[in-house]
């Protein structure tokens, strides 16, 4: 029996999906939504509050702030009811509605900007607008997972020894990229590892996190506009872009064995299908699914939202490996 006082206590951490019968390549999804957030992100958000708390960064008169695109200021929300914080999550357009009404239910407040940045793009201007607040009242305390070493390090921790010790034969690992913590973390601990594991990055078309030239995202999750003071390529082996219409294909794929999941992990599934497509030999390989499906129930699986994005074909299930495109090691940009 497992009984917890307070909802970041509990995080299932051993659950896969063997992916063979629905993609036909040998693969393992980690779910990571099966906690009271319902993402991968409660592992980052409470290893960044404590580590505040510890530091004496955040006290009683602290009111919380962070730029989320929806699962991070869920799993925020949490935590700063279950501790008694005010909390700010500055979002914008795309953010999923269920996500910004959960948000609200947990009794945040959500500020939603419209107008991207020149140079950032909403990613930009929501960054701008936590600087603002923070700049207006000295109560405001910023996380800032984009580069706080604690977002990688909860994964180091956690994450990346779960699926160490579920598979010591493990070959290749799939992880999205977003604020690259989960990749950062997983890819520095398998980097010291008893064997070579082969870190392949999932990214989403328009993204400009390993140097490719932004343009139009609308699924939340993966993909940044501004490139993540976490990311050090010289851990990353390689990337595969994935368009957004193949995340929604993966999305609705897997949906028809049952498995509702979201938006992020039909981009690493996708990508990661993609990859072991283009291989004759077979490996080990784990991807790790971020989160769950029902916040994308109004947008990925939407039937009219789908097509009036992205036209009918994106409904349509491909004959051959859902498609990805990958990224050869020499053509990422370097970073430190």
């Amino acid at each position: 029996m497992t009984v917890i006082s307070t909802p970041q206590a509990f995080n299932q951490d051993d659950l896969y999906v063997d992916l063979e019968a629905i993609t036909g390549h040998r693969l393992f999804l980690k779910c990571e939504g099966f906690n009271f957030a319902g993402s991968i992100k409660l592992k980052a958000a409470s290893a960044m509050v404590e580590a505040a708390e510890r530091d004496g960064v955040l006290t009683p008169d602290s009111i919380l702030v962070e730029s989320s695109s929806g699962n991070l200021g869920v799993a925020l929300s949490m935590i700063a009811a279950s501790k008694g914080y005010p909390f700010v999550c500055v979002t914008d357009s795309r953010c999923n509605l269920s996500a910004r009404l959960l948000m609200e239910a947990l009794g945040s407040q959500i500020h939603i900007v419209t107008d991207p940045s020149p140079g950032g793009g909403l990613l930009g201007a929501r960054i701008d607008h936590v600087r603002a607040l923070c700049a207006s009242d000295d109560r405001y305390v910023w996380l800032n997972q984009y580069a706080n070493p604690n977002n990688h390090m909860a994964h180091y921790r956690t994450t990346a020894p779960a699926i160490a010790r579920a598979f010591p034969d493990l070959d290749v690992l799939f992880v999205g990229a977003g604020t690259t913590g989960t990749l950062m973390g997983c890819a520095r601990y398998f980097r010291a590892w008893h064997r070579p594991v082969r870190i392949v990055a999932i990214d989403t078309e328009g993204s400009t996190t390993f140097g490719r030239t932004p343009s139009r995202r609308m699924i939340p999750g993966l993909g940044t506009s501004i490139r993540p003071p976490l990311l050090d390529t010289s851990y990353v082996d390689e990337v595969v872009h994935v368009d957004e219409p193949d995340t929604i294909r993966a999305c609705h794929q897997l949906a028809r064995h049952g498995f509702v999941f979201g938006g992020s992990t039909g981009t690493v599934v996708s990508g990661a299908t993609r990859w072991l497509a283009e291989r004759e030999q077979p490996v080990t390989a784990v991807a790790i699914a971020p989160d769950l499906g029902e916040r994308y129930l109004e947008t990925v699986y939407q039937t009219n939202w789908v097509q009036d994005l992205y036209g009918g074909d994106a409904l349509q299930p491909r004959t051959a490996a859902i498609a990805g495109r990958r990224t050869d090691p020499d053509e990422l940009v370097p970073t430190n």
